[in-house]
């Protein structure tokens, strides 16, 4: 396939604009159930996360958010901490809560049955409003761990109804320019029944909360053969897809680079995006990765996985849009087919090399940074203290 000038110029246009949300807690050490691999030169505070953000912004310049995770990325000083990451050149994004940490939730955190308890968890999300003012973050996100491993357990539809109160209550602490969204995951670690299971189970709760309230679509939380493009597609068109947590999966919610497993599923997102106009800004759609790079370099992996979202973006931008409705109109199944494959057999790598050298950017990000030095920076300096990690 060789696209028009026209198109390629507007596909660069379009990727100028496009920004990936970077995680905080990518920078830290992780691992398996089994084993956390400890590396070298890994942040020991929010402060030196925030400092290797920056570096895949410096060389992939799209990258000019990152997402904290309270408490793990809690600060004395939060005013300090945006200061900081704006030296850097980066911006805090998304506040995410943590009620799965605490031996208080080991029943539950917003759907708890005792009152006590819920009350804790709400008041931990008034606390990350709280970061929210001080960073200017303008979103909460919001997953849960709540449910249940046996049948009888509890109130299914009480658990429910207590979900409910407490988001309401929530929501309500947000200020007038500030945002809700609401992950869902269909299993782990609750097995029988997760309170919040599935986007319609999300998108049912965000409904009755209000205009500011919005899914999050984590791309590792689905059943195996998940249509997941069609859940983009339905909350797209009713505006309620809020972010998305982009990473991939062989089994199960397994947080691995995006991109690594199934290319073609991220293109295939990528183009319901494209063609719902939810790629501009203006959108509200945010594009985050939530990755946990266990053997792989931090920042080299998360360059990658920008990199991978970029040439997915890419292809589902040279799609020629007349051709596949006039093939799909005509009811040409293998011709309107052969238009998407065309575009997804594209190498778009010359194409983003091109612009990201227009952009004042190297060519590879990948072999920046490795000449840079910076990895030998930070494992020379960063020596003593605890690294940071799950839980930190």
């Amino acid at each position: 396939m060789t696209a028009s000038t026209k198109t390629v110029e507007a596909a660069k246009a379009a990727l100028r604009r496009q920004t990936i949300e970077l995680p905080s807690w990518a920078f830290g050490n992780s691992g398996t159930r089994f084993k956390v691999f400890a590396q070298q030169g890994v942040p020991r505070d929010p402060y030196e996360k925030i400092a290797d953000a920056a570096q895949v912004n410096l060389y992939t310049g799209v990258a000019p958010r990152v997402s904290l995770h309270i408490p793990w990325d809690l600060v004395d000083d939060f005013s300090d901490l945006a200061r900081h990451a704006a030296g850097l050149g980066v911006s805090i994004g998304m506040i995410n809560s943590n009620v799965f940490q605490d031996d208080d939730f080991m029943l539950g955190s917003l759907t708890h049955p005792d009152k006590r308890v819920r009350r804790k968890a709400i008041d931990h999300h008034k606390q990350c409003i709280d970061v929210m003012r001080a960073t200017g973050s303008s979103h909460l996100k919001v997953w849960l761990a709540d449910g249940l491993n046996y049948p009888g357990q509890d109130s299914i539809r009480g658990r429910q109804d207590r979900l409910a109160e407490s988001l309401a209550e929530v929501y309500g602490a947000l200020d007038e320019d500030q945002h809700m969204v609401l992950e869902y995951k269909f299993f782990e670690p609750a097995f029988y029944i997760t309170d919040v299971p599935d986007w319609g189970t999300s998108l049912l709760h965000c409904l009755a909360l209000g205009d500011r309230a919005s899914v999050v679509l984590d791309t590792g939380h689905h059943a195996p053969g998940t249509n997941i493009e069609f859940i983009v597609a339905q909350l797209l068109r009713q505006g309620r897809l809020g972010a998305f947590d982009f990473n991939s999966r062989f089994y199960a919610d397994d947080d691995l680079m995006v991109g690594a497993a199934d290319p073609f599923q991220l293109f295939r997102i990528m183009h319901e995006i494209v063609q719902a106009g939810a790629l501009d800004p203006a959108s509200g759609v945010s594009f985050m990765l939530d990755q946990c790079h266990n053997i792989e370099p931090k920042i080299p992996g998360q360059i990658r996985s920008v990199m991978n979202v970029q040439e997915a973006t890419t292809k589902a931008l040279l799609v020629d849009a007349d051709a596949l409705l006039a093939a799909q109109q005509a009811g040409d199944v293998l011709g309107a087919h052969g238009v998407l494959m065309d575009a997804y057999d594209t190498d778009v790598r010359p194409l983003l090399a091109t612009l990201r050298e227009e952009m004042g950017l190297a060519a590879d990000p990948m072999a920046a940074y490795a000449a840079s030095g910076y990895a030998d920076k930070i494992a020379a300096e960063r020596v003593g203290g605890a690294q940071a990690g799950w839980g930190a």
